[in-house]
């Protein structure tokens, strides 16, 4: 008995020292996991006509479902490498088709109704650090625990979620844990390099200071808008980011500005020359040549006002000459909204969540979608013009130990795909989310 029990403590001793609990140390290396499954229904609507790229008028359910290994380990002083397994699986409503501002975020990150295996990241990355102050960093997926300097330049090269380093918001960044429409996610007109399921291959380099922090990202870009071939032409096809981050303190609350710009370098194709090509059935594939461009900017912030009420907002503005290729259909968007947590109701670990969305277009791609042209999310068939005005509202429940979190959700888009013709939409969703 004694041997054994000395046995238990000796690998208890063995697993801390592995895992490097104790915060104060270098923590060598950490597993972490996430599954998120959410379901969304939307009723029937009324449309007096559809198209290819529609969302159906019928009622109708689906699911998603993503399941995410997060491994983490020290190499050597300042060296780390991540490596993320992932399986997805399920659908979007109407085929992740029809809303620009789509109502589930997950849907990004599915190929296939059947669950598939994929290297959701796999990157290292090098820190170098100077002076004394430090920072205490929690051990969290992709995160490893220790100290780190306020100041210092780090290198990351591999493959990776742009949305892992850039365009990060307190209260509107995760749709596992926070809003779930995906205008959410980030700021809406940011066409962000990626493959279908929301990864790319690149490399980036932030270099930190105890209130700012300067970031900048090149990628590579895939042969097809929404697809996951990556063109190996990197000298022609390839997009920068560059973002500066402010932290400060308002009355004593936390907050954060982030002034975002990006431009991407493809074989893309332009709307108007679509137009002029085929009035009467533009296709923009068909107008695809190296030399084009896609340009833009993001603002966003989250502000404390006390410890348990914060709000954000975002505005965001893209050229919108050339077809999106990585993201979604929106040229222009405005967010803002505000988190509670449940601290005055003595939930102290839920929240409460509202937010509102606008999504535009620029004149040429609306032109082109109103002479009948398609993109590969949004098309009608024809266009009858007007923003797409989202609004979501959602409850957080910590139903276990911070372990397992349900979220009911509600959202309501008026003018889907932009077009005033059809709708309003009424979504109505639910999440389970566990990590640990």
């Amino acid at each position: 008995m004694k041997k054994n029990l000395l046995i238990i403590i000796l690998l208890l001793t063995a697993a801390k020292f592995a895992f490097g609990q104790d915060t104060l140390k270098q923590q060598r290396f950490n597993l972490h996991f996430q599954q998120t499954i959410i379901t969304q229904y939307k009723p029937s609507f009324s449309a007096p006509y559809s198209g290819q790229n529609s969302l159906s008028t019928n009622s109708e359910t689906q699911s998603s479902i993503t399941s995410t290994l997060f491994g983490a380990a020290r190499l050597w002083k300042g060296a780390e490498a991540y490596f993320n397994p992932e399986i997805s699986g399920g659908a979007g409503l109407s085929k992740t088709l029809g809303i620009a501002g789509f109502p589930n975020g997950e849907t990004f990150r599915v190929g296939s109704a059947e669950p598939k295996i994929y290297v959701a990241r796999l990157y290292f990355k090098q820190n170098f650090e100077w002076g004394t102050e430090k920072d205490t960093i929690e051990d969290d997926a992709n995160q490893l625990a220790g100290l780190r300097s306020k100041r210092y330049f780090s290198l990351t090269v591999g493959k990776f979620g742009m949305a892992d380093f850039f365009d990060g918001n307190a209260f509107s960044h995760d749709p596992r844990s926070q809003f779930m429409n995906w205008a959410l996610m980030d700021n809406g007109a940011w066409d962000y390099p990626a493959n279908t399921r929301g990864y790319v291959l690149g490399t980036t380099a932030e270099l930190g200071q105890p209130t700012w922090t300067l970031r900048f990202a090149f990628t590579m870009v895939t042969t097809e808008a929404n697809e996951s071939v990556w063109d190996a032409k990197i000298g022609r096809a390839n997009t920068q980011t560059l973002e500066f981050e402010k932290r400060y303190t308002l009355s004593g609350q936390k907050g954060t500005f982030r002034l975002l710009a990006f431009t991407n370098n493809g074989k893309f194709g332009n709307y108007k020359l679509a137009i002029a090509q085929n009035p009467s059935a533009p296709k923009v594939d068909s107008t695809q040549a190296y030399g084009r461009h896609k340009y833009g900017f993001g603002i966003s912030a989250d502000q404390y006002l006390t410890k348990d009420f914060g709000v954000f907002a975002k505005a965001s503005y893209n050229d919108g000459h050339t077809e999106t290729w990585f993201f979604t259909e929106i040229d222009r968007s405005l967010s803002f909204g505000a988190v509670l947590k449940g601290t005055s109701w003595k939930r102290g670990d839920d929240e409460l969540g509202l937010a509102f969305i606008a999504n535009g277009l620029s004149a040429d791609h609306s032109d082109y979608l109103a002479a009948g042209g398609y993109g590969f999310l949004i098309g009608d068939g024809k266009l009858n013009y007007s923003p797409e005005l989202i609004a979501e509202l959602y409850y957080k429940i910590n139903a276990f130990q911070k372990k397992f979190w349900l979220s009911p959700d509600y959202q309501f888009i008026l003018h889907p795909a932009y077009n005033a013709d059809r709708g309003p939409v009424n979504v109505f969703g639910i999440r389970a989310h566990v990590e640990f």
